[in-house]
């Protein structure tokens, strides 16, 4: 939906309201509740259209694929900070909500991804890393540029001082990187963030601690799966898109992905300074069914990973080796109703020192 004649922040508070409405009326309409959710899935660029860096980068066709699905495919696109803040007070969401990120702060945000969202009317964070900008690196955007984008509605969210591996890092060089970043927001923005994107995704139950102490709303990783209000707002997953998994098919799998919504999960720490592989766990909530269909995949190995079932609803995911140094995953899926998947995702991280 446009909202033509408007300023593009007032579209954004109209198309608020209007989706709030929306998903409140189709939790009373009789024959309409599965309509309305709790759930978002919500995409992560970097890049757009520098063929150098093919890993963090997704083509201009691509992205403008990605921007016709969402235009014709039936999706309500909601800014980071309302998903987040009807997550904390479990609020009904309409039924494919999603939201767009963008980490890092390159200049093709600024010169090709953000034209085209902004004729498109889309809202969109971006989660940006403040030591670049201050030191006007080649291919980051500057002061000026973060500044008109805030200026316009978009929202600007911490990602740190130096994009850093925050598990290799002493605690309080952590707790600063955090800190310093919104400093320098206060300094150039007039605004501090609530939002904050782990660096790589890499965090584990102590990067976790010092984001919620520091008085952060929400945190988010880049593993795959489908944030919900059931989950731990400072571990969201984020479904990243780059050349090599940026296919219009794989975008709208994503985007019509659900929940597998599961709790227990072990180990508490992602971070891995010792069993490794890890005692990978989880417990299925007794809404869903159909969890003899479930897979789970390990980006050490190769093929779905030896599942063991204990009882009805635990299941534990039994890895042949470790991970190596560095970023590892698990994604969990399963066939959903209308031809959609459930996804569940965990990153862990080996750290290199």
């Amino acid at each position: 939906m446009r909202f033509r004649g408007q300023s593009w922040t007032k579209r954004r508070r109209d198309r608020r309201l209007l989706t709030l409405l929306l998903a409140g009326l189709l939790l009373v309409v009789g024959g309409l509740p599965a309509l309305a959710a709790d759930s978002a899935v919500i995409f992560m660029y970097h890049r757009f259209g520098d063929g150098r860096f093919p890993s963090t980068n997704v083509t201009i066709e691509q992205f403008e694929a990605h921007l016709k699905e969402i235009a014709e495919g039936g999706y309500t696109v909601m800014s980071l900070p309302d998903i987040v803040g009807a997550f904390r007070r479990k609020e009904a969401l309409p039924d494919r909500t999603i939201a767009i990120t963008i980490d890092d702060a390159y200049t093709t945000v600024y010169n090709e991804a953000w034209p085209r969202l902004r004729r498109a009317g889309l809202p969109f964070t971006l989660f940006a890393a403040t030591g670049p900008i201050d030191q006007r690196l080649a291919d980051y955007m500057t002061w000026e540029q973060v500044r008109e984008m805030a200026a316009a509605g978009v929202t600007i969210a911490n990602h740190t001082v130096s994009h850093a591996h925050l598990a290799d890092l002493p605690e309080e060089q952590v707790r600063g990187e955090l800190e310093h970043a919104n400093r320098r927001f206060q300094e150039e923005l007039g605004f501090v963030s609530r939002l904050h994107a782990y660096p790589f995704g890499e965090f584990g139950s102590r990067e976790r601690a010092i984001a919620e102490e520091l008085g952060f709303e929400a945190a988010f990783g880049q593993h795959s799966g489908v944030a919900h209000a059931n989950e731990d707002l400072f571990a969201l997953p984020r479904f990243a898109l780059n050349e090599r998994y940026g296919s219009i098919q794989r975008f709208r799998l994503a985007a019509n992905a659900l929940p597998l919504r599961v709790f227990d999960v072990t180990p508490a720490d992602t971070v891995l300074r010792e069993n490794n592989p890890p005692p990978f766990g989880f417990t299925v909530e007794p809404t869903l069914t159909g969890l003899g269909r479930l897979n789970c995949f390990a980006s050490n190995q190769e093929g779905p990973a030896t599942i063991e079932r204990l009882g009805e609803r635990r299941f534990e995911v039994r890895l042949l080796r470790a991970f190596p140094r560095g970023r590892g995953r698990i994604n969990c899926t399963m066939p959903g109703p209308e031809n959609r998947w459930r996804w569940f995702g965990t990153q862990f991280y080996v750290p290199r020192k």
